[in-house]
This record gives structure tokens, C-alpha cells and sequence, in this order.
């Protein structure tokens, strides 16, 4: 008889992964912990799907636990046998394979799933979402065929996607439904910025279309938008977001809103049961980034390792990303409250775009293109709320020449 208290994980990502990394720092001994994975691979990066559609890296190379590891490590996981259904009054997971596993404790890191516009035609062959090493090998497998690919999404993984279909020499167009891209993170003159580079790129960009259907005779042949254009497509990547997977714990009887709620410890409104990552939501917020998830996972395995002096506590974030070569960062409040003022400066042969809103003496947002070393400093300055008044007028050419006006 093992005396030892069952884990049970269900979810073999990134978010559940990282906090049963932190649960072995602080007790490898505690549990006997089973993990269980939709996917039939170890732990990956999931970040770095993108370098390995556009033919940069491989999937070994974004392994982040192989299946040596959880061996060293005396975690039992069961790889692309999801769980289907929990039973909390008994304290047993079922997996599709028939698989019974009780648990003391169990954490639920189902991440999240692509957003599948429900247009007609959204189920055909052909239409795909991009979340997974199977949906590249499933983009990779449809550029050698070679044709026209339709991305439908503007935002950060909508680009990604198309960037690495371009590189993989397939025709690619870009639709997204507003009129500027990466609306989410950029302002529109940054906007503007990027779909030039993009276009001097090769890519497609088809801005305020709103997809009505997508086409085809036993796999996709094209998208129509509402205004009746039509454009041929061979394969259709939606990138429109994602959800927060839920379905399994809303049937076990959790607790959940637009995902499931956690407390400031990670812990559901079961006592034994805890959340992580892009299914969960604390304070009515829900997740999309590392930082916040890798946040979670320290204070939910201190709570499961049962020194749970920690409470999860949301910060503010910035984006830095990098487009397809582009650098980008953006920080804070980019719309712009009420009395609040623009500094802008637009270097359009160096390709270099900033814009810094200012709020009294206060920097509360930051927009850059091209050049985002000050972008650390800048969200620094909004975080702290520093007093700017004394070096304002230098606070668009970045640290160095504030650091020397003072």
C-alpha cells in the first residue's frame, strides 16, 4: 500500500507541466503523480510552433519535457489518452482508453482550443485551426501539395501562421475582420507599419472582411466574405482566437464562467480540485500570456506542496513580440483615456515608429515599431508611475539621452 496522496494532471502543457516542475522543487516526494495528455508527445513549447512550420526548428528541438524526463522523475503519464470525464464524488478521473485513476488532488490545465468560426462550410476538409504539432503537419503536408492558403486572423498567430506558409511557398492571404492589424496590441499608424512590411513580404493583406462562408466540393476551394467577394484557398488556417476548454470540468459540476474560477490559490470551489493556466479565470480575468501562467504555477504547486503562504496576485504585462522579423512592443493604456496626450516620433526610412501616451506627469502607455530597446524602461516607468515631468522632453529618444539630460 502506498501511502503516498495521488496527483492527477489533466493536461500535459505547458501550464500544468510548469507547476508540477515547481511542485518536485519544492517536495519531489510528496505525490505520485499521473499525468494524462490529449497529445501523444511529451510537454512542448507551444510558443514555438511558428519557428517550426516556417522550417526553423524542429519538434524535437521544442520539446520541453521528453519522456525520459517524466521517467527520471517518477511521473507516470499517459500521452494522447485524454481524460473524458471526472467523477469528484469518488475522486476518480476516466480517460478515453478506460483508464480509472483516483486522485487526493487533481489540477486541471486543459489549456485552450482554437476559435473555429462557425461559418458554413467550417468543417471541411481543409479547414484547420493552428494549435498543435498536428495542425503543422497538417499546414506542412499543404504547402508541399503547393496552392493558396487563407489565414483568417490578423493578430499575433494569424501572422505566424502565414509567415510560415509564405516561407513554405504557398500563395498566402491574410483576411482579418477590422481595419488594422494586431488591433489587440498595436495602434493604427503601427498597424499601417507592419502590413507594409508584410506586403513588401510577399502576404496578402485583406483588412474589414467579415467571412461569410468557405467553400468547397469535399475540401475547401475558397472563403466568401459578406460583401460577396470570393478568393480561392487550398487550405484555411483559422487563427481568430482562442476559447478557454472548460467542457470537462463544467460536466464534473465546477464552478465556471467564461472559464473555471479560481481563488487566489489556484484552488476551484472544490477544495481538492485546482486550475491553471488559459482555462482558468481569476478575478474575472483569463490568460493568454507566460508571465501570469508561469505566476500561477508557483503559487498553486507552494499550495499543493502544502506551504501555501503564496497568493496568486495579477500584474500588469507588456508584449514584445517579433512579427515575421518585425520587432514590436506595447505596454499599458494604447487607446488613450480622456486628457491624456500623444509623443510620437515616425522615422519611416529607418522603420521606426514610437508612441508614448502621457497622463499628467505620468507614462501610462507605450506603442514601438521597429526599435523596442527602451521598451523594458518605458513599461518599468508605467508600472512604478514615475514622476516624468523632469525629463519629458527627452523621453522619446529613450533611457540613454533622459539618463543624460538629468
Amino acid at each position: 500500500m502506498n501511502a503516498r496522496p495521488g496527483l492527477v494532471v489533466i493536461g500535459n502543457g505547458m501550464a500544468g507541466m510548469r507547476t508540477v516542475e515547481e511542485l518536485l522543487k519544492l517536495d519531489p516526494a510528496m505525490y505520485r503523480i499521473t499525468v494524462f495528455g490529449a497529445e501523444p508527445h511529451g510537454n512542448y513549447n507551444r510558443i514555438l510552433l511558428s519557428p517550426v512550420l516556417a522550417g526553423d526548428k524542429t519538434v524535437d528541438d521544442i520539446m520541453l519535457h521528453t519522456r525520459d524526463w517524466y521517467a527520471a522523475n517518477g511521473v507516470t503519464l499517459h500521452a494522447g489518452d485524454p481524460v473524458v470525464r471526472i467523477d469528484r464524488k469518488r475522486r476518480v478521473v476516466h480517460a478515453q482508453s478506460g483508464l480509472a485513476v483516483p486522485y487526493d488532488r487533481l489540477l486541471i490545465a486543459t489549456g485552450s482550443k482554437p476559435f473555429i468560426v462557425p461559418v458554413p462550410g467550417h468543417a471541411l476538409p481543409g479547414v484547420i485551426g493552428f494549435r498543435d504539432i498536428q495542425d503543422v503537419d497538417t499546414m506542412l503536408a499543404a504547402a508541399q501539395r503547393g496552392g493558396k492558403a487563407v489565414v483568417i486572423g490578423g493578430g499575433l498567430l494569424g501572422l505566424e501562421a502565414a509567415n510560415g506558409l509564405l516561407r513554405q511557398g504557398m500563395e498566402v492571404s491574410v483576411v482579418h475582420v477590422t481595419g488594422s492589424l494586431m488591433n489587440q496590441q498595436l495602434d493604427p499608424p503601427a498597424a499601417d507599419l507592419l502590413r507594409a512590411a508584410l506586403e513588401r513580404k510577399g502576404l496578402r493583406i485583406l483588412l474589414n472582411r467579415q467571412t461569410a462562408e468557405i467553400f468547397g466540393d469535399g475540401h475547401v476551394q475558397g472563403v466568401r466574405f459578406a460583401d460577396g467577394e470570393e478568393i480561392g484557398a487550398d487550405l484555411v488556417v483559422m487563427a481568430a482566437g482562442v476559447r478557454p476548454n472548460v467542457e470537462l470540468a463544467k460536466s464534473a459540476g465546477l464552478h465556471v464562467e467564461r472559464a473555471i474560477v479560481v481563488d487566489d490559490t489556484l484552488q476551484t470551489y472544490d477544495p481538492r480540485v485546482y486550475a491553471v493556466g488559459e482555462c482558468v479565470q481569476h478575478r474575472r480575468a483569463t490568460f493568454g500570456l507566460v508571465a501570469p501562467i508561469w505566476d500561477q504555477a508557483r503559487v498553486c504547486a507552494a499550495h499543493l506542496a502544502g506551504s501555501g503562504h503564496r497568493r496568486y496576485v495579477q500584474q500588469a504585462t507588456a508584449t514584445k513580440l517579433k512579427v515575421t522579423g518585425v520587432d514590436l512592443y506595447s505596454a499599458g493604456d494604447i487607446v488613450g483615456l480622456e486628457g491624456s496626450e500623444d509623443l510620437v516620433l515616425r522615422d519611416r526610412r529607418g522603420g521606426v515608429y514610437k508612441r508614448l501616451v502621457v497622463t499628467g506627469n505620468r507614462l501610462t502607455g507605450v506603442v514601438l515599431y521597429g526599435d523596442v530597446l527602451d521598451g523594458p524602461w518605458y513599461f518599468d516607468l508605467i508600472q512604478k508611475r514615475t514622476n516624468i515631468a523632469s525629463f519629458r522632453d527627452q523621453l522619446l529618444f529613450g533611457q540613454a539621452h533622459c539618463e543624460q539630460a538629468a
